[in-house]
C-alpha cells in the first residue's frame, strides 16, 4: 500500500522504517519551512499550504490509499480534504479534540474519564477567576503547541498570576489546571485496527527532567491490578468512542492506584519507542498494521524495558558499545533541549534494567546538568 503521513519528525521516519519492512511505499505532507532531514530518502516530500488543491495534493502524494498523522498539530481542513479521496487515520475529529487541550479534558470528563480539574480562559479577569476556583499551585498551559514544557506556567502565588495575567492579550487561549498530588507518571500505547481489533502494551512508568520526557519502564512496577484494569478500560472507552484507527497514546497521572488521564496524543509516542528492541511488535508497526486493517501484533515483552532519550546530545561511543544498548538517531542536527535520538536497554531483571538506566542517565547528563 502507498501511506502519506503528515509532518516530517522523527516519528514519521520510524512509522516509514517499520512500513518498508512490511513492504509499504510512503509520502510526507511537509508545512512550509518544516524540516525534512528526517525523511530524506524515505519517499516523496510534498509542500503543502492552503492554496494547494486537495486533489493535486493527493496526486502527488502518490494517490496514497492512507494518510494518517506523526503529530497532533495538523490542519484539520486538510485531514478533511484528504479524506475525500482516501482514507484517513486517526480521524479528523481525534486530531481535531486532541490538538487542543481544553476540547480534550471537556471530551474526557463528558466520558466519565477523570482529569484534573481545569478551566479555559483567554483573558485576564477569566485567568484569575480560573486560579481563585482551582488554588494554588496551578498549572497553566496553552490549548495548543505547548509541549515539552514550552509555553506553560507554575504558579505559587498572586504574584506569579499577576505577571501572566499581565500577558494575556499577546497570548493564545489557555488551560488553568489545579494541582495533583499524583505518586508517578504512566503512560499507554493502544492500538486498533479498522476491523476494531485492540492491543494495549503495558504501562509505563515515565521521568521526565524540565518538563520533557527522560526515561521509560516498561512494565511500570508495583502496579495492581485494579491500575491495569482502570487504564484497560480508559484506552477501550476512547478507541471506541471514535472508532478509532491507529495507536493512541494515553499519559496518566497515577494517585496510589487511581488514574487520571492528563493528555492524549493521537500517534505513536515517546514512551512507546522500548517497543522497538523488546521482542515485541513496535507500535510503529502496530499502526501501520493498524492503518491497513492487519491484526495488531503481540505487546507483551519478555524482559523488561526501558529507553532514554538523547536530549540535544549524542551518547559517547564507550555507552554504544555495551551489548544491552541500541542506538535510534533522528538525522535531527543537535541543539539544546531537542530530541535527536534515543538509547533502548533490556533485561530479564528489573533490578538490573533500573540500574542501567540510572547509569546511562548519569553518563548523558553528568550531575544532573540542565538540558
Amino acid at each position: 500500500m502507498r501511506i502519506a503521513i503528515a509532518g516530517c519528525g522523527q516519528l514519521a521516519r520510524m512509522l516509514a522504517l517499520a512500513g518498508w519492512e512490511m513492504g509499504h511505499h510512503f509520502s510526507f505532507i511537509a508545512d512550509p519551512g518544516e524540516g525534512t532531514d528526517c525523511v530524506a530518502g524515505l519517499g516523496e516530500v510534498v509542500v503543502w499550504d492552503e492554496e494547494t488543491p486537495f486533489a493535486a495534493l493527493f496526486e502527488a502524494l502518490g494517490s496514497p490509499d492512507v494518510v494518517t498523522v506523526e503529530k497532533e498539530h495538523v490542519n484539520v481542513n486538510l485531514l478533511e480534504g484528504l479524506a475525500e479521496y482516501c482514507r484517513v487515520a486517526p480521524s479528523p475529529d481525534a486530531i481535531r479534540v486532541c490538538q487542543h487541550r481544553g476540547r480534550e479534558k471537556t471530551l474526557l470528563q463528558s466520558l466519565g474519564i477523570d482529569t484534573a480539574p481545569f478551566r479555559v480562559v483567554e483573558d485576564a479577569p477569566s485567568l484569575i477567576a480560573a486560579v481563585e476556583s482551582v488554588g494554588y499551585p496551578a498549572f497553566v498551559k496553552s490549548c495548543e503547541l505547548g509541549y515539552d514544557g514550552q509555553n506553560q506556567w507554575l504558579l505559587r502565588d498572586t504574584a506569579a498570576l499577576d505577571a501572566l495575567a499581565d500577558q494575556m492579550d499577546a497570548l493564545p487561549p489557555l488551560v488553568v489546571e489545579g494541582a495533583v498530588h499524583f505518586d508517578r507518571e504512566l503512560s499507554l500505547i493502544a492500538a486498533r485496527s479498522l476491523s476494531g481489533e485492540i492491543a494495549l502494551y503495558p504501562l509505563a512508568e515515565n521521568r521526565h527532567r524540565e518538563g520533557i520526557l527522560l526515561t521509560s519502564e516498561v512494565p511500570a512496577d508495583n502496579v495492581q491490578a485494579a491500575t491495569i484494569s482502570q487504564a484497560t478500560e480508559i484506552a477501550h472507552t476512547l478507541l471506541e468512542h471514535w472508532s478509532y484507527v491507529g495507536v493512541l497514546s494515553i499519559e496518566l497521572f497515577d494517585e496510589g492506584g487511581k488514574l487520571r488521564v492528563n493528555e492524549l496524543a493521537p500517534r505513536v509516542h515517546n514512551s512507546g519507542h522500548w517497543s522497538q528492541n523488546a521482542g515485541v511488535t513496535s507500535q510503529f508497526t502496530n499502526h501501520i498494521r493498524a492503518i491497513t486493517d492487519t491484526r495488531p501484533g503481540a505487546t507483551n515483552p519478555g524482559q523488561f524495558a526501558g529507553m532514554v532519550n538523547l536530549l540535544g546530545r549524542a551518547p559517547a561511543d564507550e555507552l554504544l558499545e555495551a551489548a544491552d544498548v541500541t542506538l535510534h538517531w533522528y538525522n535531527k542536527s543537535i541543539r539544546s533541549r531537542r530530541k535527536v535520538g534515543h538509547l533502548n536497554v533490556q533485561s530479564a531483571d528489573r533490578q538490573q534494567l533500573q540500574k542501567r538506566l540510572v547509569e546511562l542517565e548519569s553518563a548523558l547528563y553528568p550531575d544532573g546538568e540542565t538540558l
